[in-house]
């Protein structure tokens, strides 16, 4: 059996975890992906607090920027601000094209910055290759 990457995907648009998820399901990328809608629920599911209390540590965390009540620039803040979270990779997926944005998560110690296209075919290219880059070729740290 095929070792299964966890993902947290942080994401408010609901058409856009819906295509991600069918995206990895059309292209056999062998992923355990949990969806939360907004920055309070990404850390509560990180801290394993409320409904999260028997969530595993994701090995990767998709991150959207433009979310309501605590935005993904907070929470990539609050996740590389904490010793226990720190060395989980965070891939900032947004629609913003902002230098201001692509700078800050930067220094915030973002993963990388993937602007999402709008074109459908784009959109998979740029999540197959999250999978050859990040569920291929990179090693992750031990779980904590």
């Amino acid at each position: 059996m095929v070792n299964q990457l966890k993902i947290l995907l942080v994401e408010d648009s609901r058409a856009d975890a819906r295509l991600i998820m069918e995206v990895f399901k059309e292209e056999k990328i062998h992923v355990d992906v949990d969806v939360v809608r907004d920055g309070d629920a990404a850390m509560s599911y990180l801290y394993r607090t409320g409904e999260y209390e028997n969530k595993t540590s994701p090995d990767l965390i998709l991150l959207d920027l433009n979310m309501p009540r605590k935005d993904g620039r907070e929470v990539l803040a609050e996740i590389k601000a904490d010793e226990r979270l720190k060395s989980i990779p965070v891939v900032i997926l947004t629609t913003s094209q902002s230098e201001e944005d692509i700078l800050k998560s930067y220094n915030l110690h973002a993963s990388c910055y993937v602007a999402k296209p709008i074109d459908l075919d784009q959109f998979r290219k740029i999540i197959k290759s999250i999978d050859e880059f990040w569920f291929s070729a990179v090693r992750y740290p031990p779980k904590l």
